[in-house]
């Protein structure tokens, strides 16, 4: 492997976001979450070393995963902090809210914030661990108008930031 090549040589290094991380106290309960309310599937399963389980959880639509770890849960994505996915309309935000509420692990909404925001949801995970479900955010929009924009240091529009950082407020 050289470095810039992926380990399974096809020259396609992951470059970037590649995964968030969530301990979890039941990785099959909380796949099954994940799987029914986030639309994520399984790419990879394995035992640690001390023979706790862990899973790779992917949407199947990038080269990003949500790993799971049958560990202790020490710290929860709560409040404000959360994971986000966005389903193709306002009617699956409410249908997968409807199963949320019937199995007790709706948290708030749904809500209709407006643009870039959308209508969303959240909904807690076996462990307390925070989900949004989401029609209508402009996430790629937003991204997209960022990349046009930006300078050829990497400097978004109108930030002064180098990157890396945050430009002030």
């Amino acid at each position: 492997m050289t470095e810039r090549s992926a380990p399974d040589g096809t020259g396609a290094p992951d470059l970037g976001w590649t995964h968030i991380a969530l301990a979890v106290r039941d990785v099959d309960a909380s796949a099954a979450f994940y799987a029914q309310y986030a639309g994520l599937r399984l790419v990879h399963r394995r035992d640690e070393p001390d023979g706790d389980p862990v899973v790779w959880l992917s949407d199947l639509t990038r080269p990003f995963v949500l790993v799971l770890l049958e560990a202790p849960v020490t710290h929860v994505l709560g409040g404000w902090a959360h994971l986000g996915v966005a389903v193709e309309s306002r009617a699956e935000v409410d249908r997968r809210v409807a199963d949320a509420r019937a199995a007790g692990v709706v948290v708030d909404g749904p809500h209709d914030s407006g643009p870039p925001v959308g209508y969303w949801a959240i909904l807690a995970d076996p462990d307390g661990h925070h989900l949004e479900v989401a029609f209508g955010q402009e996430v790629a929009a937003t991204v997209a108008a960022a990349t046009r924009t930006a300078t050829p240091d990497g400097r978004a529009a109108g930030g002064d930031a180098p990157p890396g950082t945050l430009p002030p407020r």
